[in-house]
């Protein structure tokens, strides 16, 4: 086979896979230095009466997925087509399929199976949010990249809420993992999905499929037979979870669960419970025992979240105190530390996994429940505070904003396994995050990252800078840098006399800008030159973490705004086209936080961002450092 050097404007460097209408080929895109995957169909490969419904089927997987931002799906970058080929521009998963780890042989225990459904439901769950069907969820089509993450691919035969590519009668799947109403040709909903989940689950804890032999006999046990318990199979597998799978393969729709969160959640409960029954101390809710200490103050402050009648726990000498208050506790482990870290999440076996991992350095507070734990906040001082993004009673948007208004001297983190765009922003936004970590974490990298918010959090826990009012007039300006004059004519409305405000059409404008000009703010649209714009944000906050940024874009791309928020500190997103009143609000907000760090420039200590060594060391990176790293210290000390 001839390898073509170029599809669109992605070389070809391999070819990844083959099917029977199509390759997957490795690419890369060189504007933004990304490798990608390729999905492309060679129209002359396709007989005449296949091209309008195979093609069909390809526009619409692209967009379908194309609006699906999460970190369990793999995403869609572009889609291009001509007269010879069309094809579907991806994230490049370094992984195998589970499919192919199950013909290996491979085998997983219950915590490692529940860990693969689990993030199948979460992807599946923010796919059926968006009205988007898989239809065809099975092993191959869930990628295991090389650090354990699921990605789910192939939406191919995929329905959305305004699809009309396929009518009721219609027989779309694959044989051992279809739902009953494929088979009928009924239309299928999300809970045909939830179906083939609960195979797949059944499949990795049984260690083999609900249902054998062939087309026939498999068609008539998916109608009319129940299948065995797994627990028949794995002695392991408690009567809890043979109930969970069961009702995962109702027959009936109504009869299994109605959502990913429902079949997740008893899935979890599930787990836990037959972990506790079965001893392990891994999985179980229980608290490994701390050094004995002298704590009382921070004793008697955990002792004030319980209700009356609440009981604390301790043995001998030991301060360690566990203060039940139901699913809604929170616990105290009293560690020999002077920095006070705050774990907010709706998974008890994750705040169990934190406080194990820095029980040893720290005071440890968690909590499933955000009010409590924002009213704790109000009373005791915490220097770290790290939230999910996705709670029953609080989404971690409102838990990070409050927690700024209480306590803005505080470090926010945002540690999270759900990665929605619009919620990712509104944590920028409203809660002005430090850094975004994503689920499931490196403990090495979290543990970096910990010990770095702690240290700025010390630093800045008595300062005081006041609420800066802005003055009728300042000498450094806002830049706007973009293509076209549209935004900053929009910026420069809206400031009027308040400051300059200066135009550049290029990222080398930018800089030149800058050594001219005391800048504050930088606004830009992102979605413009951005190979160079994002290397030069990294590198502009690295060398003078004092200038604000304000980015405006039309961006799908979860990832690329996570890159953004970790490496170059943003302080706002604006959704294009973007709303007036919420531009002026974010300059207003920039500009005072600038004159803030004028008055006490140790806060700037705060904007510290992860350092990427490629982005200074590439081409792009050398070509601005050195007229980056000219405007240092030029206003005031860092």
């Amino acid at each position: 086979m001839t390898l073509p050097r170029q599809i669109g404007k992605y070389e070809i460097q391999g070819v990844l896979g083959e099917g029977g209408m199509g390759i997957v080929y490795k690419g890369y895109d060189r504007a933004i230095a990304r490798q990608v995957a390729i999905k492309a169909i060679t129209k002359a490969a396709l007989r005449p009466e296949q091209i309008k419904d195979v093609m069909g089927r390809f526009r619409h997987e692209a967009q379908a997925v194309g609006r699906l931002v999460h970190p369990r799906i793999i995403q869609i970058y572009d889609y291009g087509e001509d007269y010879m080929l069309a094809y579907i521009v991806m994230e490049l998963v370094n992984g195998k399929t589970l499919l192919q780890y199950l013909a290996a042989g491979d085998t997983y225990d219950l915590r490692e199976a529940g860990e693969i459904i689990r993030q199948i439901l979460d992807g599946m769950g923010h796919a059926h949010s968006e009205g988007v069907v898989h239809r065809d969820i099975k092993p191959s089509n869930i990628l295991i990249n090389s650090d354990g993450r699921i990605k789910i691919s192939d939406f191919g035969i995929a329905r959305t809420e305004a699809s009309e590519l396929t009518q009721v009668g219609d027989v779309l799947g694959t044989w051992h993992y279809m739902s009953p109403e494929q088979f009928l040709g009924i239309e299928a909903d999300a809970r045909a999905d939830l179906y083939s989940i609960g195979v797949i689950a059944y499949e990795l804890l049984a260690g083999r499929k609900p249902f054998v032999g062939d087309t026939a006999v498999i068609v008539q046990q998916v109608l009319h037979q129940l299948p065995e318990n797994p627990s028949h199979f794995n002695a392991s597998v408690s009567p809890l979870l043979d109930r969970v799978l069961q009702k995962a393969l109702a027959k009936k729709r109504e009869d299994r669960f109605q959502t990913a969160r429902e079949f997740s959640d008893a899935l979890r409960d599930a787990m836990d419970a037959t972990a506790a029954l079965a001893g392990d101390p891994a999985r179980a809710q229980t608290l490994p025992p701390s050094p004995a200490i002298n704590s009382a103050a921070l004793l008697n402050a955990a002792r004030m979240l319980a209700p009356a009648g609440a009981r604390a726990t301790a043995t001998g000498g030991d301060s360690t105190g566990e203060f039940a208050v139901g699913d809604s506790s929170i616990r105290l482990d009293t560690s020999v530390k002077k920095a006070r870290l705050l774990f907010i999440d709706d998974e008890e076996r994750i705040l169990t996994a934190l406080k194990s991992q820095f029980r040893e350095r720290y005071h440890v507070f968690a909590t499933t429940d955000g009010e409590k734990a924002l009213d704790f906040i109000t009373r005791h001082q915490m220097h770290v505070i790290v939230s999910d993004q996705r709670m029953p009673n609080m989404v971690g948007v409102e838990l990070l904003r409050r927690s700024r208004e209480i306590s803005p001297n505080s470090v926010r983190i945002l540690l999270t396994g759900y990665s929605d765009l619009a919620a990712i922003v509104g944590s920028i936004n409203d809660g002005e995050v430090y850094r975004f970590i994503s689920k499931p974490w490196d403990n090495t990298e979290l543990q970096t990252i910990i010990a770095e918010a702690v240290t700025i959090a010390l630093e800045l826990a008595d300062t005081n800078a006041g609420v800066q009012t802005l003055p009728e007039h300042m000498e450094a300006a806002i830049l706007v840098v973009d293509q076209g004059e549209e935004l900053f004519r929009v910026v420069r409305e809206l400031i009027g006399p308040l400051c300059p405000v200066v135009f550049a059409a290029s990222v080398d404008d930018a800089v030149a800008a800058m050594q001219k000009q005391e800048i504050a703010v930088v606004v830009t649209d992102v979605d413009f030159g951005q190979g160079q714009l994002t290397a030069m944000l990294k590198l502009l906050k690295q060398e003078n973490p004092q200038i604000l940024t304000i980015v405006a874009t039309h961006a799908s791309d979860s990832e690329l705004v996570i890159e953004l928020i970790n490496q170059a500190q943003i302080f706002r997103f604006l959704n294009k086209p973007v709303n007036i009143k919420l531009v002026r609000g974010h300059l207003h907000a920039a500009l005072e936080r600038y004159l803030t760090y004028k008055a006490a420039p140790q806060l700037v200590k705060a904007q510290k961002v992860e350092v990427v060594e490629a982005v200074r060391e590439s081409s792009v990176g050398q070509r601005f450092l050195d007229g980056i790293k000219s405007l240092r210290g030029r206003w005031f000390g860092r």
